[in-house]
């Protein structure tokens, strides 16, 4: 994979890179990206040396038929592990355990801190359970990375990627070897994600939003249902206002060829 996805990711989009020392030749370490494409996973494996594993939804490994099959092989093969993410609460503790099987393997683990892809380009609140639990659990350092212009090349629901060049920042490790074994206090986790998406949000230069990417994602779904319910109400009325005037275009029209029988 990464002779034939990687090579030619960087063939075709020449992703640029900075900050490349700061990923370790060899040892543990937690890879804490900003999201804005499908994409990510793979841009960011393509351009370091090391294999690195993230976690990603059961579905793209258990779905039946030739198809299922060649995606599962996919997606193991650029370093992939399977969550079920069915439960919320279940879904949280199999990342955390992937994450730190990783790590014990002296690997790299990829995470994405805000849980899911934004939705408009803009870095949302991350949470708190699955970074911070694998950093405090393990102590391994958490470098931070912002991905640039991931979401230009391939937006969310377009299959087609756009033929334009990413970006890469990687920043300074982030040593959080102070609160090891203090994983079960809520306030340090927050404490610990809220000061790596700070690092994020520096190398990225998104717009920070205090607020769940999730929770963004409903909003901006009512919104969109509010939205096309006022456009079909207004086209109702719209088409209501038409016949009306047809209807009186036709009265008028009626009520003068009576006058002009009476006339006659």
């Amino acid at each position: 994979m990464k002779v034939s996805v990687g090579a030619g990711l960087k063939m075709t989009f020449r992703p640029w890179v900075e900050g490349l020392e700061h990923v370790p030749a060899k040892g543990p370490a937690i890879l804490a990206s900003n999201h804005l494409s499908f994409s990510d996973s793979f841009f960011l494996p393509a351009v370091l040396d090391r294999k690195v594993t993230f976690i990603a939804k059961a579905e793209y490994f258990n779905t039946p038929g030739v198809k299922g099959r060649l995606t599962a092989a996919f997606f193991k093969g650029v370093g992939q592990l399977p969550v079920d993410r069915s439960g919320a609460r279940g879904a949280g503790e199999a990342a955390i355990r992937s994450g730190v099987e990783v790590i014990e393997r002296g690997e790299l683990f990829g995470i994405y801190p805000e849980g899911t892809r934004s939705p408009d380009g803009r870095l949302y609140r991350g949470k708190p359970g699955g970074l911070a639990r694998v950093a405090l659990i393990t102590g391994a350092p958490v470098i931070p990375v912002a991905m640039i212009n991931t979401e230009k090349i391939q937006p969310p629901g377009k299959v087609m990627p756009k033929l334009m060049r990413p970006g890469i920042r990687i920043g300074a490790p982030l040593d959080f070897g102070r609160y090891r074994g203090m994983e079960g206090d809520r306030f340090i986790l927050r404490s610990v994600t809220d000061e790596v998406m700070y690092a994020i949000m520096k190398l990225s230069g998104q717009e920070y939003v205090d607020m769940y990417a999730t929770a963004a994602k409903r909003l901006i779904a009512e919104e969109t249902k509010r939205q096309a319910e006022v456009e079909k109400s207004e086209r109702a009325e719209k088409r209501a206002w038409e016949r009306a005037e047809q209807d009186r275009q036709e009265q008028d029209r009626q009520e003068r060829r009576r006058e002009e029988r009476a006339g006659g």
